[in-house]
């Protein structure tokens, strides 16, 4: 059984007992969370949302927060001595699945 839940403007496919690294959450470690936005659900059939399936649902339990490794963004122009270096981290929330429901 598998899920297409959205978080953060983008889409997980999760099934019970994946690890998934969320955007940053405002919760404290061993938090439970539910998650009502779910896209599809495939429990031997398919059920697709318009946009949402309803009744069903997605639990999650918190179990740490951090940053992602740095991504480096480089741009130079040729020819024309301009060049800009930015880093960016992305912080996210370790979530794990408990259960879906449909």
């Amino acid at each position: 059984m598998y899920a297409i839940i959205k978080n953060g403007g983008k889409q997980y496919k999760v099934q019970e007992g994946d690890f998934i690294n969320l955007d940053r959450l405002d919760a404290q470690p061993k938090e439970k969370i539910e998650v009502t936005e779910v896209l599809a659900v495939n429990n031997g059939e398919l059920k697709v949302g318009a946009p949402f399936v309803d009744g069903a649902k997605v639990e999650l339990e918190v179990i740490t927060e951090g940053k992602d490794a740095k991504v480096i963004i480089f741009k130079k122009r040729r020819r024309k001595d301009s060049k800009l270096k930015r880093g960016f981290r992305r912080q996210f929330t370790k979530v794990k699945v408990l259960s879906i429901t449909a």
